[in-house]
């Protein structure tokens, strides 16, 4: 069963998050910030991973803790969903072209979190979204679901296309990355024994 469930309360955000590695990338997302609930929808539906995030944050002040911290418990889930990476790829990539954004994105589910990002939004504000929680959605993600991930923008001038290419492209990556390896459906993908 790779599936999880994370309840991370704090001070300044109550977040849950339940996600099925093998699902069909049903999505049923609810944090408060609609761009953001946007962006979830297409890494749930992308990855066919299905995935419910219900998050209550402190809204009255900026949308930063909110996508931070959903980041954090979307990647505990998924390193406890994975659990030991018995028989998975391990590595996923994307090259994604979305009107003229092109976005390529690789990963490995290394359990060494680490982000190279070179991706820069044009613009400060997608609607009333901050444009710079996209980089910081990511660098949650990657640290705590143990995610070796590089992001780079090869092309684009629209803000919107960008961030939407960077979730397609993370998601598209994170599909292959999660998949069982019929040829290896028995043995942890590393020459150490463990991930």
């Amino acid at each position: 069963m790779r599936r999880a469930q994370i309840t991370r309360k704090t001070a300044e955000t109550a977040i849950t998050v339940e996600l099925d590695l093998d699902g069909t990338g049903r999505y049923d997302m609810q944090t408060g910030v609609g761009f953001f609930d946007h962006m979830l929808d297409q890494l749930a539906r992308h990855s066919l991973i299905d995935i419910t995030v219900r998050a209550e944050g402190d809204l009255h002040i900026d949308d930063h803790h909110t996508v931070e911290d959903t980041g954090i418990a979307l990647g505990q889930a998924l390193a406890q969903a994975l659990g030991d990476k018995r028989g998975i790829r391990r590595y996923g990539e994307c090259h994604l072209p979305m009107d003229d954004a092109q976005v390529r994105c690789a990963l490995d589910l290394s359990g060494r979190p680490f982000l190279v990002w070179n991706l820069d939004l044009p613009t400060q504000k997608i609607g009333t979204f901050d444009t710079e929680l996209v980089r910081e959605f990511f660098q949650a993600l990657a640290t705590h679901g143990g995610i070796t991930l590089h992001v780079d923008l090869l092309h684009g001038v629209n803000s919107h296309h960008i961030a939407e290419a960077a979730f397609k492209a993370a998601a598209r990556a994170l599909r292959m990355a999660v998949e069982v390896d019929p040829r290896k459906a028995d043995a942890i993908p590393s020459t150490k024994g463990a991930l």
